[in-house]
């Protein structure tokens, strides 16, 4: 099991003003301390766990695709292993986009974005959670691709926040959040389960 310890001293205590919402951001560790944890999971679920740590999400709020003969195949989560593909060409789906673009995306309205929705369908069984089950949309997102040293797509990461309505979906994301995402990433294009 992977445990990311935060000391207070690197704590921020960002607010959600756009909203009003009197949830604090999560914690946020050193980025030493963040590679440190997150190079040293063996699956892409101890991964995807560290990283929702990371974010103060779900574990299922947190996804892992590997790009294969220009797919998008889930490793994370489970469920969505065998719920299918998304074509790289894809004008609709938001990962694709990440991967074609290789840039980063933050959305805190991301209900209002265009985007394919057949995987938000998919019934995600979280154990841990049992308050907040039900079919939550995808309020808020982040989106990063994972590149080799040579700049080639091996896959994309997302961390998104679901919830009934934008409000409840917790703090919006922030530039801060996107730059340790970004740094995930290229941790992750190094481990042997993404090759």
């Amino acid at each position: 099991m992977v445990t990311l310890k935060l000391c207070p001293s690197d704590m921020q205590g960002n607010r959600n003003s756009e909203q009003g919402s009197a949830a604090a951001a999560p914690a946020r560790a050193p980025n030493a301390a963040v590679e440190h944890v997150l190079s040293h999971t063996e699956s892409p679920q101890q991964f995807c766990t560290a990283l929702a740590k990371l974010f103060g999400v779900r574990p299922t709020e947190v996804a892992l695709m590997r790009l294969e003969r220009g797919l998008l195949s889930f490793l994370y989560p489970e469920q969505l292993k065998t719920a299918g593909s998304i074509p790289v060409s894809s004008s609709s789906a938001v990962a694709a986009h990440t991967a074609s673009t290789k840039k980063t995306e933050l959305f805190n309205a991301f209900v209002k974005v265009k985007h394919a929705s057949i995987f938000e369908t998919v019934k995600l069984d979280n154990p841990e959670d049992t308050e907040r089950s039900g079919p939550n949309a995808i309020q808020k997102l982040m989106s990063a691709p994972i590149l080799d040293p040579h700049r080639k797509v091996l896959g994309v990461v997302q961390v998104c926040r679901k919830g009934f309505e934008v409000a409840t979906a917790g703090p919006d994301f922030t530039q801060d959040d996107l730059q340790q995402l970004e740094l995930a990433a290229k941790v992750v294009s190094n481990l042997p389960f993404l090759k």
